[in-house]
């Protein structure tokens, strides 16, 4: 199985999109692990941007990250779940996304892009353990409609 973990950002959370998005994250298919409204703490949002420390946008993200709640969650699914999730989500910069798309849909401004989507599967693991302790993720289980979803 794979694991992406989500980032609903505080712009999602305070436009009251977080029903919206999971909804379209849960009629796809995907699987909820874990799911919980959290503020950011610098040192968990450091560790998450670890890659763009350095870079010009680091510190006004970190500030703009934990600025107010995210929903942050887990979905779990068959392999290329971490790829069907980024597509859902769109390209980082709304005004390429495509419609359809989480951010062509709701978004506007790169800097106000609504969602973070683990990029690899590697990463998806990592993530997770940023902000999820295991025994806050419920382990495999199958939906009632996974026949009609899965082969």
């Amino acid at each position: 199985m794979e694991r992406a973990l989500i980032i609903l950002k505080p712009d999602a959370v305070q436009r009251g999109l977080i029903g919206p998005i999971l909804s379209r994250l849960e009629q796809r298919g995907l699987r909820f692990q874990g799911l919980k409204l959290i503020q950011m703490t610098k040192d968990m949002a450091c560790q998450h941007y670890a890659e763009h420390e350095g870079k010009s946008f680091f510190s006004g993200l970190i500030t703009y990250i934990t600025s107010a709640p995210v929903l942050v969650l887990v979905v779990t699914g068959k392999a290329g779940t971490v790829e069907l999730v980024r597509a859902m989500v769109g390209a980082t910069n709304p005004a390429k996304a495509a419609p359809g798309t989480i951010r062509g849909d709701f978004g506007l401004e790169i800097g106000r892009n609504l969602i973070h989507a683990s990029d690899s599967p590697e990463n998806g693991e990592r993530e997770t353990e940023i902000f999820f302790k295991s025994e806050e993720l419920i382990g495999q289980w199958e939906r009632a409609i996974h026949i009609w979803i899965h082969e």
